[in-house]
């Protein structure tokens, strides 16, 4: 490796440290001192918070790493400017973008090793995280299951109409049952007002059955209450809710494509979805945005080019904000809701790194 390279690694990984340190500082001060009454409320012993906001750590690291990095990069070519290095290698006849190659190639690896970090940590850490915040602070079991509605539900030789489904009471409302023999004839159909598992099997309640008879017709009875022994179980009809941080990649795919098969919209999930490829490569934006923000300022010095970086950052993400937002409402595809943030600030990277060379 060049000693220059050596040289830019060396005084980069330095201030990108700090510059960590100082974020991860103030998001876990603003996330404690927003949460500090839920905690005093719910008297959640301190070893608790601890745990619960190291477990959290992996999140706010890769929610952090992007700005921090971008400042990082500022403030290194910043202090090389103010010392005249760039100037001095640009008499020696090196071009900018050859003595900020090493950089953006950082960048890129960067951007896969947040990605890898993203995969494996973060999800296992933030599910830990969220946990401890629903038993000790909203007083829940560890499970979360929500609701559903309109279910068709296919088991062997038989299909069930479920109108509502909640969990928290193991509760159908307005079920049909409908039974078949193997030629798909209807053998049994079972309507109720409201079954409620007991354990063992459904109690079906004010409800009436069609039983159909050797010469096809059908005979019809009402009841208040029977009990259904079906294979099924109210977790086959509950669905699991978990946060898209808390699952990997494919973790993610398999769910969103589960909630599409079922009938639901999964839009919400497959914007999501791209959007844990997209946002690893801010850290390789950040870079190439850095660079040319540090080094175009021609007045202010440090703290100007600080800021600009700043707002850089904040139009990423209002621009990320607001393509998310229309995927999520349908106006853009999945990939380019996710993409599109990253495209643009892209290019103007590019742009502005061109415009150093001129």
């Amino acid at each position: 490796m060049p000693v220059f390279s050596k040289y830019l690694y060396k005084e980069f990984f330095k201030l990108l440290l700090l510059s960590l340190f100082a974020f991860i500082a103030i998001y876990i001060m603003v996330h404690f001192f927003g949460k500090v009454d839920n905690f005093i409320e719910a008297r959640v012993p301190r070893a608790v918070i601890i745990q619960y906001l190291l477990y959290l750590l992996p999140f706010i690291v890769v929610q952090m790493l992007p700005p921090a990095i971008l400042i990082a990069v500022i403030i290194m070519f910043s202090l090389m400017r103010k010392n005249n290095e760039i100037m001095a290698l640009k008499a020696c006849g090196i071009k900018v973008f050859d003595f900020m190659s090493p950089v953006f190639v950082l960048g890129f690896l960067l951007s896969l090793t947040l990605f890898v970090f993203s995969e494996s940590i973060v999800p296992y850490a933030s599910a830990r995280a969220n946990g401890l915040w629903r038993v000790y602070v909203e007083k829940k079991s560890g499970e979360r299951t929500y609701g559903r509605d309109h279910i068709w539900y296919k088991s062997k030789n038989a299909i069930y109409w479920i109108a509502r489904f909640d969990p928290g009471k193991n509760a159908m409302y307005g079920p049909t049952f409908y039974f078949f023999d193997p030629a798909f004839h209807l053998l049994k159909r079972i309507d109720g007002k409201v079954a409620v598992w007991k354990g063992h099997a459904w109690e079906v309640r004010n409800g009436i059955t069609l039983t159909g008879d050797r010469e096809g017709g059908y005979a019809l009875s009402r009841f208040k209450k029977i009990y259904l022994k079906i294979p099924e179980q109210p977790e086959t009809f509950a669905q699991e809710e978990r946060q898209p941080e808390e699952m990997g990649y494919w973790q993610l795919k398999r769910f969103a494509e589960k909630v599409q098969d079922e009938g639901y919209d999964a839009s919400r999930y497959f914007v999501d979805l791209n959007i844990k490829l997209s946002f690893p490569f801010i850290v390789f934006i950040m870079v190439l945005l850095g660079a040319p923000i540090a080094l175009l300022q021609n007045r202010g010095g440090t703290p100007v080019s600080i800021a600009a970086g700043v707002v850089a950052c904040f139009c990423y993400l209002v621009v990320l904000g607001l393509s998310r937002s229309l995927g999520l409402a349908g106006i853009l595809p999945p990939v380019l809701s996710a993409w599109l943030a990253n495209g643009i600030f892209f290019f103007l990277g590019s742009f502005l790194i061109l415009k150093l060379d001129q």
